[in-house]
């Protein structure tokens, strides 16, 4: 099967600038304005306490001075994770520019206010599916998730506010950052990578 079957965006790494989280905007809008869908959508993994990973896809929330926002049940098996092994890293693939991020670094779990706020600004699903609960618990029919669905998409509508105390807002702090431009021509591609030594982000570029 082919890849990167259209024209690629250029990069040039002599312009980047000297932390990571803005060209990680820049190119999460660009993804945007050329049509990838849901850019927002990213990987995270995740290890237990004896190491061994897991990887699975979930939405960016945000990205700012603070780090990469994502979140989900504590009692989740990303949150168990999290909460024995506070690391993980994050890739962002957008085919239709051939481009990937991948980020990697320590992970802090928020409040419960700012963690309740960022559930509560998103959609009656996002709320609907909070309520239900029991993430990665083992479903005993798909009747039952129906009932506790229906149940909670009720809910959902008649109190837009209700709480959801396991919900937990991430935020991941960078301790390195690695920017992939495919070429599909020349196979050349490019990789920048940002590390965090000293105080400071530190640039190299990387064989592809």
């Amino acid at each position: 099967m082919r890849v990167w079957d259209v024209e690629l965006p250029s990069f040039d790494p002599a312009t980047a600038p000297d932390e990571p989280l803005p060209l990680f905007r820049q190119w999460l809008r660009e993804a945007a304005e050329a049509g990838v869908p849901e850019p927002h959508t990213m990987t995270l993994a995740t290890a237990d306490a004896s190491g061994d990973p897991s990887v699975r896809t979930l939405m960016l929330h945000d990205a700012d001075e603070r780090g990469w926002h994502f979140a989900s049940h504590r009692g989740s098996r990303k949150g168990r994770e999290l909460a024995v092994r506070p690391r993980a890293a994050l890739g962002f693939y957008w085919a239709g520019v051939g481009r990937q991020v991948r980020v990697r670094g320590s992970v802090t779990a928020s409040g419960p206010e700012e963690s309740a706020a960022d559930l509560h600004r998103r959609s009656t699903g996002a709320l609907a599916a909070g309520l239900v609960g029991r993430q990665s618990e083992v479903l005993g029919s798909a009747e039952e998730l129906a009932r506790a669905s229906d149940a909670a998409w009720e809910r959902a509508r008649r109190e837009p506010e209700a709480p959801v105390p396991s919900w937990t807002l991430y935020v991941l702090r960078a301790e390195e950052v690695e920017f992939f431009q495919g070429d599909a021509q020349r196979r050349r591609h490019i990789r920048l990578n940002y590390r965090y030594e000293g105080g400071r982000w530190m640039q190299e570029l990387l064989w592809p």
